[in-house]
């Protein structure tokens, strides 16, 4: 939250479907993704979110939230579900293990020309292992070469964890793509 206000938001919490009523976009937060999965569903959130962002609501997923944003899911747990909405395969802690954990400098595109590389903490992270044509590719993680940050229309995903440095870019993205 005090990223995205320190990009320009306005920022709400969320955590029952009347509070969606009160935003213009939504971050899906790092986390765990069974446990997003398992609450948004015992908060009646699932489908209300499905809803929303099929209807264009923007969105940005972090780490667990990039896998909720998936259209499908590689190693993901029996019955395990995604909001959805990006045309990709994301397959669940692809990176290893918390003690692999590791930082990262990342080129992304989407951001000013001759921007500065951004740095980006990857923690059990995810990666991309398929896109639709749909899909923007914003950047790879260069020691394995695989997708770790996409686009699709008002949605954005990364599968690091940028509010963990002081680079504001990505959340400042987000803000400008939810204000349009």
């Amino acid at each position: 939250m005090r990223a995205l206000a320190q990009a320009g938001a306005a920022v709400v919490p969320v955590r029952r479907p009347a509070e969606l009523d009160l935003v213009d976009g939504l971050v899906i937060p790092g986390g765990e993704s069974t446990t997003l999965w398992r609450l948004s569903v015992a908060f009646d959130m699932l489908e209300p979110l499905r809803k929303l962002i099929a209807g264009g609501l923007p969105a940005f997923g972090s780490c667990a939230g990039m896998i909720m944003l998936a259209d499908r899911l590689a190693d993901g747990v029996a019955g395990q579900q995604t909001v959805g909405g990006i045309d990709m395969t994301v397959r669940r802690n692809a990176f290893g293990r918390q003690v692999d954990s590791f930082e990262r400098d990342i080129e992304l595109s989407g951001l000013a020309a001759g921007a500065a590389p951004l740095r980006a903490v990857f923690i059990r992270a995810p990666w991309v292992e398929q896109v639709g044509g749909s899909v923007e590719i914003l950047g790879t993680e260069e020691r394995t070469g695989r997708i770790v940050a996409v686009r699709q229309g008002p949605l954005l995903a990364t599968a690091f964890h940028p509010e963990l440095t002081p680079d504001r870019r990505i959340h400042e993205l987000f803000v400008d793509m939810v204000k349009g």
